[in-house]
């Protein structure tokens, strides 16, 4: 365990206790202190884990036994007794003589997991295990030590353990019984029942970067005053008034190179086949109209452990990495962006470039200056991350550079910023939906053709990246795009956002 100061807990939330808390053991903590100051409010703030389960994890795979350390699910409250089969939700533990936390949701399995461990599949059987953690939601802050004492202060609901909730949440979903009585726990996590909250951001500027690239500028209409997100790499889902639903990287937030909170700038290009997003934003969108805005989530962030960190970007593949390579050149990581533009004209945000131009090495279409991406990728340092967003031909080429190296999924991300969803259509039997059957055109995805449906399937990034719309995959043929499943996982899945079927498929949602 890690010798770390005291961590302090913000929130704006506060609660009665009850009387004749129980023990539950002593506390430890991973992460650092800046990852570690959480506000209340939001679901996912605390993920706990119980560190009894390493021993087995690493018996299951003596070839990773040096991964599976507590902190290795990314949690950060460690405890050696409490897991999915003794926690409760909405359960109220005490830790140390401030902080008060509440049980509020099972963590779900993500593909991430598969590449944190090096091991394909393993997000499932976490899952099929009941060994995947859970979030507290902060009810009163503090400061919080490792060896501060835990105790349970109130069981409002002993029967619904973490792994019990688990089974009908993700497991038996048509168990509608249960379904109305989970709906009952009003301190389950919003986050399991629904997928996004529309909040009401109005415009307050809007400029042109480039001819093809407007910057827009928005502004929560109702200000929280805890509001913080994490912004490099983040996208943010925006619904249109004209009914689209899009997802757009942020170029900037808030007061802070990293913290996003009641203001956020998008940068979006005009796409030559725009099926309406883009298009409404350059030429229908204004100063003081309304969007909203749903969840803000990032996909990528900056690897910590690696000594070098490479970017290459295409474009408005730029905005995606714009925050994180800001914030790296303000602690002086080593880095070093490799950007391909059609002209010098068509840079866009070039004001924030000025200040590390010195790491950027540019392609100018327009000079005949070519990337060689194969070279780039086999001249790698020792220990580099690789970053890649731009054109689809940029982006297989990068994939086939990395496949060819050698170089292991955890040491490359994808973040494509357009996806092409066009293709033959297709139906989509959805088999734990009394058999509905869905049909696919050839300008829409999906994901978008269960929507009409009133079959909403979470989502994120909308361009193959996340995996958070997969779908099962019950029968039928694929055509596999985006890079968020494993090769085993195309055999069983499918990306609801930018894959098609292949004249009639099979799934469940």
């Amino acid at each position: 365990m890690k010798n770390m100061p005291g961590l302090k807990i913000q929130s704006g939330i506060d609660k009665k206790l009850c009387s004749g808390p129980i023990k539950l053991g002593k506390l430890g903590l991973e992460g650092d202190e800046h990852d570690l100051t959480f506000h209340g409010g939001p679901d996912k703030a605390v993920l706990g884990y119980c560190s009894s389960h390493y021993p087995g994890w690493r018996h299951s795979y003596p070839e990773r036994a040096e991964k599976f350390v507590p902190g290795g699910f990314g949690e950060n409250f460690v405890t050696a007794h409490m897991n999915e089969r003794n926690v409760c939700i909405g359960d109220v533990i005490s830790v140390g003589s401030q902080v008060l936390l509440q049980v509020s949701l099972p963590r779900q399995p993500c593909f991430k997991l598969n590449h944190r461990f090096s091991l394909k599949n393993f997000a499932p059987i976490t899952h099929q295990t009941s060994r995947t953690g859970w979030y507290y939601r902060v009810l009163r802050p503090g400061e919080v030590s490792p060896g501060d004492e835990i105790r349970l202060t109130e069981r409002k609901w002993p029967e619904w353990t973490v792994e019990r909730v688990q089974e009908y949440l993700h497991r038996d979903k048509e168990n509608l019984d249960m379904n109305r009585k989970l709906a009952e726990l009003d301190a389950l996590g919003e986050e399991s029942l629904k997928q996004d909250v529309w909040k009401d951001w109005r415009i307050i500027s809007r400029r042109m970067q480039t001819s093809r690239v407007v910057s827009i500028v928005l502004e929560h209409t109702t200000p929280e005053e805890d509001a913080q997100k994490k912004l490099p790499g983040a996208h943010a889902r925006i619904k249109l008034p004209n009914g689209l639903i899009r997802s757009y990287s942020v170029v900037a937030g808030g007061d802070s190179i990293f913290n996003l909170s009641n203001k956020m700038e998008l940068g979006v290009a005009l796409e030559d086949n725009s099926r309406g997003g883009s298009r409404y934003l350059h030429e229908s969108a204004k100063v003081g109209d309304i969007l909203q805005v749903g969840r803000i989530t990032t996909d990528v962030d900056a690897a910590s452990s690696a000594s070098h960190h490479c970017f290459i970007a295409g474009g408005i593949g730029l905005t995606a990495f714009l925050a994180m390579i800001k914030g790296m050149h303000s602690i002086n990581f080593s880095y070093i962006l490799h950007y391909a533009v059609r002209s010098a004209e068509d840079i866009p945000f070039r004001d924030r470039l000025e200040s590390f131009k010195e790491n950027i090495v540019f392609y100018d279409k327009s000079e005949g200056q070519r990337m060689n991406i194969e070279q780039i990728v086999q001249t790698l340092t020792w220990n580099s991350q690789l970053y890649v967003c731009g054109p689809n031909r940029m982006m297989e080429a990068a994939r086939s550079a990395v496949e060819a190296c050698g170089i292991p999924p955890t040491e490359v991300h994808y973040e494509a910023f357009a996806a092409d969803i066009s293709g033959d259509p297709f139906e989509a039997i959805v088999a734990n939906r009394a058999e509905q059957t869905v049909t696919v055109g050839e300008e829409e995805s999906l994901l978008e053709a269960l929507r009409r449906k009133n079959l909403d399937v979470p989502s994120s990034c909308e361009v193959g990246n996340c995996g958070t719309c997969k779908v099962t995959l019950k029968e039928g043929r694929v055509q596999h795009r985006g890079t968020a499943l494993t090769p085993e996982e195309k055999y069983t899945s499918m990306l609801a956002c930018v894959s098609r079927g292949i004249g009639r498929v099979t799934i469940e949602v």
